[in-house]
């Protein structure tokens, strides 16, 4: 497989007067958090559902959505917390050549543990697993001001 699809890491070159302010990735604690939030409701989603089909077994709805999910967990994990976004003072570039300039960057929103980018043309970027995504966020802001401020003066 071509390693530009296996890169968890910003592949882009940076441009000459481009320099990486900083750097996000995934935090663990926060990777196991939401896991363990997400394992909740599929147990109780299964259990749900079994109830709903009058299962008399329903606690193996709880077995199975509690299995599903650290199964993925522990799937996802290296490659959850590997994966990297360099802000710069220009853009913001993430793993497989997702980029997004400032300019063309419309609108920012914290969902849950991430945040997420939209652009002018409709892609959608999310920087995942974040200890304090409105940091991240606030982060993000204040380079973007800079750079209109450096553009404008």
């Amino acid at each position: 497989m071509n390693s530009f699809y296996r890169s968890l890491t910003p592949t882009a070159p940076l441009k000459d007067d481009e320099y990486i302010v900083t750097s996000f990735t995934g935090d663990r604690k926060t990777y196991i958090r939401d896991h363990l939030w997400l394992a909740i409701f599929a147990m109780l989603l299964g259990m749900a559902a079994l109830w709903l089909m009058g299962n008399a077994h329903i606690w193996t709805g709880a077995v199975g959505g509690l299995f599903a999910i650290t199964v993925r967990g522990f799937y996802l994990a290296s490659d959850d917390l590997k994966a990297r976004w360099d802000l710069t003072n220009q853009r913001i570039m993430g793993p497989q050549e997702r980029i997004a300039d400032f300019s063309e960057i419309v609108e920012m929103k914290v969902i849950i543990s991430s945040v997420q980018l939209i652009t002018r043309s409709g892609l959608k970027h999310l920087i995942r697993f974040q200890a304090d995504p409105k940091d991240t966020l606030r982060q993000i802001e204040e380079a973007r001001t800079n750079a209109a401020l450096n553009a404008d003066g």
